[in-house]
């Protein structure tokens, strides 16, 4: 699943492929903004941790994995 953080006072926002489920990452989203967590954790499928502080969070985009298609063909 594609995740898209973006960061206050970031000129680039941070993408990732995670394998966690879309309730998963909401719910660690949630957990950051209430004041449960001051990082957002997340994990990517390579099982790296990408960690971001709360207060800096802008906005999170949760969408899903883009098929990527290889080859040539008509259109």
């Amino acid at each position: 699943m594609e995740v898209k953080i973006g960061v206050q006072h970031a000129p680039r926002e941070i993408v990732l492929e995670s394998g966690q489920s879309a309730e998963e990452v909401e719910r660690a989203v949630a957990d950051a903004l209430g004041g449960k967590s001051q990082l957002l954790s997340l994990v990517d499928e390579h099982g790296r941790k990408v960690l971001v502080p709360a207060d800096r969070l802008a906005y999170v985009e949760i969408g899903e994995q883009a098929v990527r298609k290889v080859g040539f063909g008509a259109l």
